[in-house]
Formats: structure tokens, sequence, C-alpha cells
């Protein structure tokens, strides 16, 4: 289902990953938008994390904008003790097994926040779980909110610095979490009839033989998609997400992953095309 449409032309620009302040972007739906329709973007997917509450905002603008909309989410899924990050392209946000999805991945996050918080006081940061709460708002709240906060207020370097030091795995306020099984979360998005996208292969630091054995899995249970063209990407990572997504039948996506303009190097539909011989998944509502 897409919920608005610009007039088709033959040189469309797609940019199938992006957030904002619905999760943990720095802009609200309707202006992240604006700023994709001012950089050139006509097929825009919104995909806050594991929630759907920036869609209806974003539909509206995007009429206004004459950007076509692919309603999406990114949702946060377990496999072999390992978070993976699945995007749902072309979902229906009103299912009920999504929403019902949605609501208990929101529980994890909402414990996973508070622990995170009680980490931080003692590691001397107190009250910061209060201030991100004020700051999120009715978003979903992130890691990157608490990175945010830690910098703002001078306690570390840069966000970055914040996850080196407090927040990355292995670190003192990182809270191992148990997220739903790799299954279920594709069944969600099939289930509201999207399409499910490995999210950015290149961040999970798998070798060959055991991003071999996600694939395999993904494929198994019903994913349909990668994401070959990344912000943060090489043309070496494409092209290994390229290889991977021919030898598995994968539909190819193509997306920013947008939060924020401190993040330079990551523009706003500034992505390089997908490599030759690859079907691209909007082939599946164009």
């Amino acid at each position: 289902m897409i919920l608005s449409s610009a007039r088709p032309d033959q040189s469309r620009v797609h940019d199938l990953h992006t957030h904002s302040t619905a999760s943990d972007g720095a802009f609200a739906p309707a202006e992240l938008v604006r700023l994709a329709a001012e950089s050139g973007i006509t097929d825009l997917a919104l995909t806050d994390h594991d929630t759907v509450d920036g869609l209806e905002e974003a539909a509206a603008e995007a009429e206004r904008q004459g950007v076509r909309l692919i309603p999406a989410v990114e949702l946060s899924a377990g496999w072999e003790r390992k978070s993976i990050h699945v995007v749902g392209l072309g979902i229906d946000p009103g299912n009920r097994e999504l929403r019902s999805g949605l609501a208990a991945m929101a529980e994890i996050r909402r414990l996973r926040a508070g622990e995170i918080g009680l980490r931080l006081a003692k590691c001397g940061f107190p009250d910061c779980h209060e201030a991100v709460l004020a700051a999120a708002g009715q978003g979903m709240v992130t890691r990157a909110h608490f990175a945010r906060h830690l910098f703002e207020r001078g306690e570390v370097a840069t966000v970055q610095d914040a996850f080196d030091r407090y927040l990355g795995r292995g670190k003192p306020a990182y809270v191992p979490t148990e997220w739903t099984a790799l299954a279920d979360t594709v069944g969600w998005i099939r289930g509201a009839g999207g399409v499910a996208v490995l999210a950015h292969p290149q961040r999970y630091k798998l070798t060959g033989s055991w991003m071999r054995r996600l694939l395999q899995q993904f494929t198994d249970c019903g994913g349909e998609g990668i994401e070959v063209v990344t912000g943060n990407g090489g043309p070496q990572d494409t092209e290994t997400a390229a290889q991977q997504a021919r030898r598995f039948g994968l539909l190819a996506s193509v997306g920013s992953d947008y939060h924020t303009p401190e993040h330079y190097w990551i523009k706003l539909g500034r992505l390089p095309p997908l490599p030759d011989g690859l079907q691209p998944v909007w082939s599946r509502w164009e």
C-alpha cells in the first residue's frame, strides 16, 4: 500500500531508509519529507525504529510535495544472539498483527531505556533517563538519544564517542536485549503486505559463512530483499551485497539510513545507482 504518489517519470530518485523524530531522527516527519523533496528524492520510505507513528504526518506532507511515500518501518530482530535490522517496505501500518508486534517492541525498548539510565547513573551521569524521555517526547527511545544527551551535556567529545565509551557492546551502559526472533519479525512485515529487506548488511561485520547462514535463514522465513546501496557503505560493500542479492535471488534496495545532518557524510538521496543485473525492490510497486 502506497500512501501517496507522484506523477511517474523515467528518472526517479529513491531513498528507502530514513528516520524522523518518531524514533531517533533529527527532523519531524513532515520536515524530513520537505528536505527529501528539496534533495530531489521522488520516492521516500520513512523507516523509523519499531514504530509507524510518523507515517500519517509524512504522508500528508508527501502529498503536498509530490513525493511518493512508501509506508515502512525498521524492525529489530534477534538472530544467533545478534541484533539484526529488517526494513519492511510497502506495509499496511494499520495491520493488527504488525501493531501488536510494535507494541511488544515498544515495551522492550521502554525497559531497555530504563536500564541504560540506571547504568549511566552508576557511571556518574544521573538523570539521563528522565532527560532522554523528555527529549524524545512521543518518539521511540533508542541508544542514539542517550548518546546525543551525553554529547550535549559535554560528557563526551562526539556522539560516536558516547557509543565507544559507554553505550556500545561490552561498554558499561550497554544493555543486552532479547529482540523478537527473525522469523517472527519477517512474518509481521509479510502479514502487513510488505517486503522484508535486510538492512545495511555490512554493519553486522559477519564473516562470509555467517552472512550466508543469515541470508539463507532470512530467505527461508520469507525475506525478499537486501540493501545493496547504503549511506555508510563503500564500493566494496555495494559489490558484496550485489553478489549476495544475485546468489539468494533477493530484490535490491537503496537507503541512506539518514538520521541527522550531524552525520555530514550521509546525505538524503545522494546514493550511487544499483549495480547492473539486479531487480530493484521498487519493481514491486511501480
